[in-house]
């Protein structure tokens, strides 16, 4: 069956590039997947197929994991060549030079693992680093700077998904990347867009400004060819020397001087002491349905099963998708749990973050009876819980399914649209400014406008904390939804939507993802709505004393949805370029 290209035009933004790729298997369904065929009454159609399936925000990256699938690669091989591929095609967001977390779901074994490819602070890195002498943040320093690079963890994470979950050599799955960065790519639309729209940003690092812009220092037209000779050696080193290619030798020298002419301190040992860590993934119940998702240093999981455990308490099918009721009550859901993020998460490994508390049911009801279904709280109003104890909108999303029903859900990210900007001279390699998902000072807002306390705050070696949330619902013990989504602090509320609209509203896949989508993170105290979101409900939302903001639109799912038929998938439309396969 032909596939379904879904294309919007890009919405600029210079923050926070991720991409999550999920991978899905069969499962039997019910009620909840009846819309998911396609029908008269759906107002949109998804993508089908029967073998296996790859949604992605690039439609080359999609492809190549879908050839995977067909040369008799599993969930993993697949993602893990989308992953690399996406380094090349889409470098907002895609990347060797970043971070990020992947959930890998074993049908034989019925097992999910998480696993935390997440970037850490250099070893010399402190509390105060990003103060000026009279203790101010400084915000640059954390975004575009030296100091703002944290160490890479994607090309060790990718590295072990596959030696320990693949069936495939890493050769073979790198191949296509290096391929696509030796032979070069047509500038698209999108990426024309996007490079124009962070040109000030790249343009700065002169290692970076011969890379994305013409010699001349002009913009790259659509239509032209983006050639990454360098990117393509540094791939070649991983595919001949595994990560070792990346954390030692000469790939590893480029990046560490390249950090430290630009103020930075990482040194060669922090690259060659970075670990990846497999964590239990953080679990829940909804409606019947298991939610499984990322733990910390994730905050995503923590709190999209603590908003769904207080939402279990209202009839959201009865109030209907995207009306004022529903809306309001899901907003009010979403003050409670940015508040506990702000004051108790933070890296596992640093901090005792209470999972079991914030995730407990009994607790959420308790929130849940201080909701007023007729009026806003002000979110002064609202403080995190006493437990006795002390990320640009830019994001990208893939998913791929294989025929055995092993699934993979996987977001990475650079932090910011191009992360820092910085490219480390004779790599091709774009660093992340992941340092800046820390808490530079309590009570001082990130470039997404969080807030963040101590169990937040600069440590040597810690993982930062963040909003990435790949997540797997399951029904009947397989997976039954695989998603995720870019889009900075609003991924957890994002991914909270597709599972409402798909469990609660009904809606097919491709309908739960060109719904409307609102957000409140707590602070600042404002809704912000899509703009498609009904006039008459926002006046609605408003009389209830909710202070509304039309924002760009938030986020860009790619998502699976498993039915005993086969597979249902849909590439968000907010973004140009998506792409899902099937075969």
């Amino acid at each position: 069956m032909r596939p379904l290209r879904q294309l919007t035009p890009l919405v600029l933004s210079t923050l926070c590039s991720f991409t999550l790729f999920s991978v899905a298997t069969l499962s039997s369904s019910a009620h909840a997947t009846e819309q998911a065929i396609f029908s008269g009454i759906a107002t949109a159609q998804p993508v089908f197929a029967k073998q296996g399936m790859v949604a992605s925000q690039e439609a080359i990256a999609s492809q190549i994991g879908v050839d995977i699938l067909k040369q008799g690669g599993n969930a993993v091989d697949a993602a893990v060549a989308v992953g690399f591929a996406l380094a090349v095609t889409l470098p907002r967001a895609g990347n060797l030079g970043g971070g990020g977390f992947m959930l890998v779901h074993l049908a034989k074994d019925n097992k999910t693992i998480a696993i935390d490819y997440r970037e850490t602070a250099p070893n010399k890195a402190h509390k105060d680093i990003f103060l000026d002498e009279h203790g101010n943040a400084v915000a640059k320093l954390s975004r575009e700077h030296g100091l703002a690079v944290g160490v890479p963890g994607t090309v060790m994470g990718m590295e072990l998904a596959l030696n320990k979950y693949g069936t495939l050599p890493l050769a073979k799955v790198i191949q296509p990347a290096i391929d696509l960065a030796k032979q070069g790519i047509t500038i698209t639309s999108d990426l024309a867009n996007s490079l124009a729209g962070s040109k000030r940003r790249i343009s700065q690092w002169p290692s970076s400004k011969a890379i994305f812009y013409q010699a001349d220092g002009s913009n790259f037209d659509i239509g032209d060819t983006l050639v990454q000779s360098e990117l393509a050696h540094s791939l070649s080193l991983i595919a001949k020397q595994g990560s070792k290619g990346f954390y030692q030798g000469e790939t590893a020298e480029k990046i560490v001087n390249t950090i430290q002419q630009a103020g930075g301190i990482m040194t060669l040992d922090d690259l060659a002491n970075y670990q990846v860590v497999e964590r239990e993934p953080v679990k829940g119940t909804y409606r019947g349905f298991e939610v499984v998702s990322m733990p910390p240093p994730s905050s995503g999981g923590v709190h999209i099963i603590e908003m769904l455990n207080i939402l279990e308490n209202f009839p959201l099918s009865e109030y209907g998708h995207n009306t004022a009721q529903t809306i309001h009550v899901m907003a009010e859901s979403m003050k409670y749990a940015y508040a506990d993020r702000s004051e108790f998460l933070g890296d596992p490994d640093f901090v005792d973050v209470p999972t079991q508390q914030l995730t407990d049911k009994a607790y959420a009801k308790k929130i849940a009876s201080k909701i007023d279904l007729n009026k806003a709280t002000p979110s002064s109003e609202i403080k995190p819980a006493n437990f006795g104890i002390k990320e640009s909108p830019q994001t990208t999303h893939y998913s791929v399914v294989d025929k055995w029903g092993n699934a993979v859900s996987n977001t990475y990210t650079l932090n910011f649209s191009y992360g820092s900007g910085l490219v480390a001279e004779g790599t091709g390699i774009l660093l992340n400014n992941e340092m800046d998902d820390f808490s530079a000072k309590a009570g001082v807002p990130n470039g997404y406008g969080l807030i963040g306390g101590d169990a937040n705050s600069v440590q040597a070696n810690k993982r930062p904390l963040s909003s990435m949330s790949p997540t797997i619902v399951m029904r009947d013990g397989k997976p039954f939804l695989v998603t995720g989504s870019p889009g900075g602090s609003r991924i957890i509320n994002i991914t909270l939507q597709i599972i409402l609209n798909v469990i609660d509203h009904h809606l097919n896949i491709a309908e739960s993802t060109a719904a409307a989508r609102v957000h409140h993170q707590w602070l600042p105290d404002s809704l912000w709505i899509e703009r498609t979101l009904n006039k008459d409900t926002i006046k609605l939302l408003e009389a209830k004393g909710h202070k509304t903001k039309v924002q760009h639109s938030i986020g860009s799912t790619q998502s699976i949805l498993v039915d005993e038929q086969g597979l249902y998938g849909s590439s968000d439309p907010r973004r140009a370029g998506s792409l899902t396969v099937g075969h």
